[in-house]
């Protein structure tokens, strides 16, 4: 694996974000929820970081980006819907077709482990995943967390409803 630098979304991110979720736009489709229409075009790539980042002023969401030696977006990791009272969020990431299977969500994923941890004191972590992404569920086992329970029409993929699994991380065992 290349050198991947995992920082906080910029203002500045809009056209390497906007490649990224372009070039992966039908990769991702396949895997999980498709992203509003209008987020892939400049003026609703630059809305898109303005909500992350407003959100992550407000304390319930760090969006990340993973970057290559060029400083092109490889990946995203984000802690959403954090809880401070409940000291708890979801993770979700996404990674380029061509960096699948690279280590890169794994590496994304022990890195919001750590911001959760270190940053925003949180307790606990949960993902989802549909049973159609079994890599997905791979990488969150191999960082430590646990199969929760069955959900039943957890995501519409592809135009199809898809069950899957809640998966959670304690932070403080």
């Amino acid at each position: 694996m290349n050198t991947v630098t995992i920082r906080t979304l910029r203002h500045d991110d809009a056209s390497a974000l906007l490649d990224f979720e372009l070039q992966n736009r039908a990769w991702f489709t396949r895997h999980i929820t498709a992203r509003p229409n209008d987020v892939y075009s400049p003026e609703g790539i630059v809305r898109h970081i303005e909500e992350c980042l407003e959100a992550y002023r407000q304390g319930t969401m760090h969006p990340s980006l993973l970057l290559d030696a060029s400083g092109a977006v490889v990946g995203r990791a984000n802690l959403k819907d954090i809880d401070r009272n409940k000291a708890s969020s979801e993770i979700g990431y996404r990674i380029a077709e061509q960096n699948a299977g690279g280590g890169l969500a794994t590496l994304a994923v022990r890195h919001m482990l750590q911001l959760a941890r270190e940053e925003w004191q949180l307790k606990m972590l949960e993902a989802y995943v549909t049973g159609h992404n079994p890599a997905s569920a791979r990488v969150l086992l191999k960082c430590g967390f646990t199969q929760g329970e069955y959900v039943e029409q957890l995501a519409l993929v592809n135009g199809e409803m898809r069950d899957g699994h809640r998966y959670l991380y304690n932070l403080h065992e």
